[in-house]
């Protein structure tokens, strides 16, 4: 995997936006989906204190198959028998209670199996919050380094790369298709009953795609937005900016969901705003969500202590 550092910085977390804006901006959502966004606010200053290393990319298929071979570690996807969600052209949304968009849970479909084809390159998708805790693990103990999720704070930080609109190239979400890969004509032409909801134009990809494949925000990150939703370390609670600590905040310290940030190559343009929350129970396992990964900086060595009798230079 290849990191970049981000450095350390402050920045605006949340949204204020208006309901009025938001409805002539994205004219094809009902209204009352501007309405529920309370865990966006307040809006409110945040300092990552701390630079860190960031995956360019999200992390592959190629990636997690390696990690499983190399571990013995089975995916909640098998290990449990339950599977996971996928695309199947013949199922149809109408027929189920939820109206999803994806058949299953089934064993058909896991990691290796989403419904459609990726190459080795592409983000690994059916992937649970417990899947990303245990490759970082392992990550950690083989290379004596610390591996782990972004907190919620810094994936923020690392998505808006220093801008404070909706997406890091800017507010409008019909640009997107030249920045990310999302739910656009090409999605929608295997989802027809939510046309009106994918963008104008299309990015090229009906399904996930090679991650790199559109070019990186102003840290040199890839993907922040689209082509999978990325589990964040923390808890998810509705209220937790009105109390979150201006410093590096870690979230709740308990609760029943974990966060997901970015959007996906199959989420509408409204829901792939950089400050845009969303979360599911560490169980969950989706064709739409994988995981981005941290590796910490390593402490700065100590100082050599002069040897005895030695002269200590003067600065």
């Amino acid at each position: 995997m290849v990191f970049v550092l981000v450095p350390a910085g402050s920045f605006v977390m949340g949204s204020d936006e208006r309901a009025e804006t938001l409805a002539r901006d994205y004219p094809q959502l009902e209204p009352r989906r501007f309405t529920q966004l309370d865990d966006e606010a307040p809006r409110h200053r945040v300092l990552i204190s701390r630079a860190f290393y960031l995956g360019q990319h999200e992390v592959t298929v190629g990636q997690f198959r390696r990690f499983a071979r190399a571990s013995g570690y089975r995916p909640e996807s098998e290990a449990d028998g339950t599977g996971g969600y996928g695309y199947n052209p013949d199922y149809d949304p109408a027929t189920t209670m939820r109206g999803d968009a994806f058949e299953g849970r089934s064993p058909r479909y896991s990691w290796r199996n989403p419904g459609f084809a990726q190459g080795e390159d592409h983000p690994v998708v059916n992937v649970t919050w417990n899947d990303a805790q245990a490759l970082a693990a392992w990550l950690s103990a083989r290379e004596g380094r610390h591996y782990r999720l972004p907190t919620e704070a810094e994936w923020e930080y690392a998505c808006r790369a220093g801008s404070g609109a909706r997406y890091a190239h800017g507010d409008d979400p019909q640009a997107l298709t030249r920045h990310a890969n999302l739910f656009d004509q090409d999605a929608a032409a295997h989802w027809p009953r939510w046309r009106a909801q994918a963008l104008a134009g299309r990015d090229g990809f009906a399904f996930t795609a090679p991650v790199g494949s559109f070019a990186p925000n102003a840290f040199g990150l890839h993907d922040m937005i689209g082509n999978a939703w990325e589990w964040t370390a923390d808890w998810h609670a509705d209220d937790y900016y009105a109390r979150s600590p201006a410093i590096d905040p870690t979230g709740p310290a308990d609760g029943d969901v974990r966060v997901r940030r970015g959007g996906s190559w199959h989420t509408w343009p409204f829901y792939a705003r950089c400050a845009y929350r969303n979360w599911n129970t560490p169980q969950t396992r989706y064709p739409l969500v994988g995981m981005r990964l941290v590796r910490e900086q390593e402490p700065p060595a100590p100082a050599a202590s002069p040897a005895s009798g030695a002269q200590t230079p003067v600065p």
